[in-house]
C-alpha cells in the first residue's frame, strides 16, 4: 500500500479527450475505468424517459508517482458534469463528514510506537456508493454501445463529479463498519473502533482513503481484506 502522501500528479496530463486518444497508455487506463464500472453494475443503457434531463460527462486524466517522483500508474477516471445537476431532481444531501488532519496525525504517530499503521486507496472509491436519486448521463466518448448510440446511462451508483458522492460512499462503509460492530469515536465520527479481549482496531475515512492500525495482525489482515 502507498503512503497517505506518497503521490503527486503530473502536470503533463492530457487535458482533452482529443489528445489522451493519441496515446495507447490513456486508452488502456480508460478500458480500465470502463470494465471497473461494467464489473460493479454502475449504470444500465436506457431511452431517456421523457421529461428527464441527461447530464454529460468527461474524461479526467492523472499520472501517479512516488515520493521519488517515478511514475507507478496512469489513471483516468470519468467524471460527471455536476455543476448541471440541480438540486431537489438530481441530489438531495451531499455533505459528508472528513477526518481532521490532526485525528490523521494523532493515529499515525501513535501507531508508529506501538501499532502497525494501514493506509489503503481503496480502487474506484466512489463507485461503490448506491445512488438512491434518479440520474442520467450521456455514454462516454469513445465508448458509445454500437446501435444504441442515442441511448443513455442510467445510474445505479456513483460517479465522480455527482455531488452526492462524497456523502453515498461514506454512508456505505459507515454502514458496514456498523454491522461489523465497530463503535464510533465520539466527537470524531469518521472514526470507528472494535474491541475484542485486549484487541484492538482503528479505523479512520479520510475521503477516499481508510487508514487502520491495531495491535492484533489477524484483525488488521481481515480488514485489509475487506
Amino acid at each position: 500500500m502507498n503512503s497517505l502522501f506518497a503521490l503527486y500528479c503530473h502536470v503533463d496530463d492530457p487535458v482533452h479527450f482529443e489528445d489522451a486518444i493519441k496515446d495507447k497508455k490513456w486508452l488502456e487506463a480508460m478500458d480500465e475505468e470502463m470494465n471497473a464500472i461494467k464489473r460493479n453494475k454502475t449504470c444500465d443503457l436506457v431511452e431517456l424517459p421523457k421529461g428527464k434531463e441527461v447530464i454529460g460527462v468527461k474524461w479526467v486524466y492523472k499520472s501517479k508517482s512516488n515520493a521519488e517522483g517515478k511514475i507507478e500508474r496512469h489513471k483516468s477516471r470519468l467524471v460527471v458534469n455536476g455543476y448541471k445537476q440541480q438540486y431537489g431532481r438530481d441530489y438531495e444531501e451531499t455533505s459528508a463528514p472528513v477526518a481532521r488532519m490532526e485525528t490523521v496525525s494523532s493515529v499515525v504517530h501513535s501507531s508508529t510506537k506501538k501499532c502497525k499503521f494501514y493506509q489503503m486507496d481503496i480502487k474506484s472509491t466512489f463507485l461503490n456508493g448506491v445512488l438512491m436519486e434518479e440520474v442520467y448521463v450521456e455514454q462516454p466518448l469513445c465508448f458509445e454501445k454500437k446501435g444504441q448510440e442515442n441511448k443513455v446511462s442510467k445510474l445505479k451508483k456513483d460517479l465522480y463529479g455527482l455531488k452526492q458522492v462524497p456523502r453515498v460512499w461514506y454512508s456505505r462503509i459507515d454502514s458496514y463498519l456498523l454491522e461489523n460492530r465497530f463503535e464510533k469515536c465520539e466527537g470524531e465520527p469518521t472514526v470507528s473502533i472494535k474491541e475484542k479481549d485486549s484487541k484492538i482496531l482503528i479505523v479512520v475515512i479520510y475521503v477516499d482513503d481508510v487508514i487502520f492500525t491495531g495491535n492484533d495482525d489477524y484483525l488488521i489482515e481481515i480488514s485489509n481484506q475487506s
